[in-house]
């Protein structure tokens, strides 16, 4: 793993939670992920629901086309099965399983991140309140213009249901009005 790449970018949103996968985790752990799911699936009971849970096929496929991949495992040509996402807490739960330096030098810089962008939504506290401006301001806006686009229809439909009378144009003049014959 490039050690350039910031924690954020591995930080995804699944069922509405903020979490992590197994492949990644490995990767910020230098472990393979099987290593990773072996010593999770010995400590399962450390790992609740609301701390780790086991993509379904279609967030997976999603999540495949998303980050454009086919193959996360060179090794054995693709994964066989779906990844485990670990929310903040199944992160921290992991530096008890995963006792080496390494994942407890990741564990806290993970944990930093995660306090960060909590930090970083209690701070837009603001942004609530100019959603519902915008929102009632592009109302606003749908409705005078609603009523401009009903009244051109009004006008136009008129046009359809009476054209107006015109007078006739060019040399072809009713023959009758002038008693002359036509040509």
């Amino acid at each position: 793993m490039d050690k350039a790449i910031p924690i954020q970018t591995f930080i995804r949103e699944i069922r509405g939670r903020k979490v992590m996968l197994d492949s990644d985790l490995a990767a910020l752990y230098q472990v393979e992920t099987k290593v990773l799911n072996q010593a999770v699936k010995r400590n399962i009971g450390r790992f609740p629901s609301d701390f780790m849970f086991q993509l379904d096929p279609e967030e997976w496929e999603t999540l495949r086309s998303q980050i454009v991949t086919t193959k996360t495992d060179e090794k054995r040509g693709g994964r066989r099965a779906a990844p485990y996402a670990f929310t903040e807490h199944g992160i921290l739960m992991l530096s008890s399983v995963l006792k080496s330096d390494i994942a407890i030098d990741v564990n806290i810089k993970i944990m930093r991140v995660f306090v960060q962008m909590r930090q970083y939504a209690l701070s837009q506290t603001d942004t609530s309140g100019q959603i519902v401006e915008l929102r009632r301001l592009l109302l606003l806006y749908i409705d005078r213009n609603d009523k401009r686009v009903d009244d051109i229809l009004r006008v136009l439909n008129s046009f359809i249901a009476s054209p107006p009378k015109t007078k006739p144009i060019g040399f072809r003049a009713n023959h009758e009005d002038t008693g002359k014959t036509p040509l």
